[in-house]
């Protein structure tokens, strides 16, 4: 749990109801529906797998840009998603759009270190086109969520907040 102001907030993300739930110290709790991998759970690099357990956000990206900014490798690319930049890249599949929010595990062996790292297997939480479906499986490991709900989880939490990623 981390501090902003004196507001303690943690994050659990339940993969079964594929909702990520904000959790603040004045009962206030905030559900975000969510997409996660399509491949399962799992910690392995190259998995293409949501990892479990304890993380934080070690690293925020894209705060103050535009709804639907563009990122490659975590670089706003300068465009903003449409349809027809959709079409444009049609071998584009998980498009990461309008802020990051770059995990970090914190159980050395299960989700930290070696080949199960969750930060070097550059799993975040990130925006994604409002076309995709939330509440149903479909990254390619990370945490998707539209537009509006992104910006708003982002703007809400510090780098350094705890997240628990659940198969509950």
């Amino acid at each position: 749990m981390l501090t902003k102001g004196l507001m303690i907030v943690h994050i659990t993300v339940h993969i079964p109801r594929q909702e990520l739930i904000l959790s603040q110290d004045d009962g206030q709790r905030i559900v975000y529906p969510v997409s996660t991998a399509s491949n399962g759970t799992g910690q392995q690099e190259g998995s293409w797998q949501t990892p479990l357990g304890r993380h934080l956000i070690r690293a925020k990206i894209g705060g103050g840009l535009p709804e639907h900014a563009v990122f490659e490798s975590r670089r706003f690319t300068g465009e903003v998603y449409s349809e027809a930049l959709k079409a444009k890249y049609p071998g584009r599949k998980d498009w990461i759009l309008s802020r990051i929010m770059w995990l970090s595990g914190l159980e050395p062996g299960f989700n930290r270190l070696g080949n199960v790292d969750t930060m070097r297997r550059y799993i975040y939480i990130h925006g994604s086109p409002d076309t995709a479906e939330m509440g149903k499986p479909g990254s390619r490991g990370c945490i998707r969520m539209h537009g509006a709900d992104i910006i708003d989880l982002y703007d809400r939490i510090p780098a350094g907040t705890t997240i628990d990623i659940l198969e509950d």
